[in-house]
């Protein structure tokens, strides 16, 4: 154990300082707004992880997962039949493979997305929003917009919670419109949230609570590589803007645009899954006609595997592990979060411990993926087209950033699990 926790802290201490090595201005570095961010991240990590009631507390978001996917189920059941997860007409000779993604996992993002919207409208997530960016205020010393959007990509999409301060966006500084993309990056939205600990909740007792940790303390983790990499100010006004399904006249419209706010992020997850696997499927068709090496096919993620090793090894993974670990972690890189955590359930029992599974779970926590990418450029460009160039300049350093701030966050849990 305490080999881990020497290796996950010497981890913490290798990304900071990579980060700072490719930095914009390293004169211009504000340490304040650096340490600030690293100790908030340490004492949520310390309270999410460390206080019995606090834990305790998170189990029951598991209830709470279950409950909306045994909904999710009434409804796709309904509508698809035994494809969406009711009762099977015959004897199914594979039951492994009864489960659909598209028919019983990608609805979960319809229902969550309908809860947020409504409870944008009765003002409860705006007013958590606030809470978390007026910490991020105290503490680190981030502006209005900035907090704003910061605390909100916790709750909502990389694209949503920039939303929240659009008429501010177009005057940020370079080093506030980063720090918005990284922590949009490094963090998941609360539909996906929901699917994600469907997945993992076969492997994992306590997913929903894992990812929701995982989640808050990755904000101000990517705060710190954010400030590292491009460093500026983050000073700004308060910001009080709508939220989704805010624009709503009732309930009943906050649930119909929450619904088909949903069905378009189902079009996009299903499009991006599709085409990002058919393109890492020919890269590895052409890579499958090298030699093999030690035994083993070449492939994009296998390559992406040995190269991640050494991280994995950093955020506390023992080495005996860091192989396939590493492969998880280039899986999430090149593809998504959700083909990781699929495969992730897919392994034997043994191949990981629990904990590594569980450090595992904090490291892939977030969308910094190559698909990602592309919408969150996509997505910004179309808020502020006269920043265009600086986005698309940005977006490659967010995307590393992102990713630092994910394996950060997973250095943290190796530090503090036992």
């Amino acid at each position: 154990m305490w080999q881990g926790i020497l290796q996950a802290g010497l981890g913490l201490i290798v990304l900071l300082g990579f980060a700072w090595a490719v930095s914009e201005d390293r004169r211009a570095i504000p340490v304040r707004v650096v340490a600030s961010a690293m100790a908030l991240q340490f004492a949520l990590a310390v309270l999410l992880l460390r206080l019995p009631p606090v834990t305790a507390a998170l189990s029951w978001l598991n209830k709470a997962v279950e409950a909306l996917r045994q909904a999710t189920l009434a409804g796709t059941s309904f509508v698809f039949g035994y494809l969406g997860g009711g009762p099977v007409p015959f004897e199914p000779t594979a039951p492994q493979n009864m489960f659909i993604l598209a028919t019983q996992g990608l609805p979960l993002i319809l229902i969550v997305s309908a809860l947020s919207a409504l409870l944008f409208y009765w003002r409860i997530l705006p007013k958590i929003v606030e809470g978390f960016a007026w910490l991020l205020e105290r503490t680190i010393g981030l502006g209005g917009a900035t907090g704003v959007a910061s605390a909100a990509n916790v709750f909502v999409g990389m694209i949503e919670a920039p939303l929240l301060i659009r008429p501010y966006l177009r005057d940020l500084t370079r080093a506030g419109l980063f720090l918005v993309m990284t922590v949009g990056m490094a963090t998941i939205a609360g539909n996906m949230f929901v699917l994600y600990a469907t997945v993992l909740s076969p492997v994992l007792t306590d997913a929903a609570g894992t990812l929701m940790v995982a989640s808050v303390i990755s904000a101000p983790a990517s705060v710190a590589i954010a400030a590292l990499m491009v460093p500026g100010d983050y000073t700004g006004d308060a910001v009080e803007q709508p939220g989704p399904g805010e624009d709503a006249t009732g309930a009943v419209e906050a649930i119909v645009n929450g619904t088909l706010a949903g069905v378009r992020i189902i079009v996009a997850v299903v499009a991006v899954l599709i085409v990002a696997i058919a393109l890492v499927h020919l890269v590895n068709l052409f890579l499958g006609l090298l030699p093999e090496i030690g035994g083993f096919r070449v492939s994009l993620q296998r390559i992406l595997g040995w190269l991640l090793m050494p991280v994995a090894w950093l955020i506390g993974i023992p080495w005996n592990e860091a192989g396939l670990a590493g492969e998880l972690m280039g899986t999430k890189i090149v593809l998504n979060e959700l083909v990781a955590y699929l495969s992730m359930a897919e392994l034997p029992a043994d191949a990981l411990s629990p904990r590594s599974a569980t450090i595992l779970t904090y490291a892939l926590c977030g969308f910094a993926n190559l698909g990602s990418l592309g919408i969150m450029l996509g997505g910004l460009a179309a808020l502020v087209p006269e920043r265009r160039a600086e986005i698309v300049d940005l977006g490659p350093k967010a995307l590393v950033a992102g990713t630092m701030a994910c394996f950060m966050t997973g250095a943290m849990a190796g530090l503090l699990l036992t």
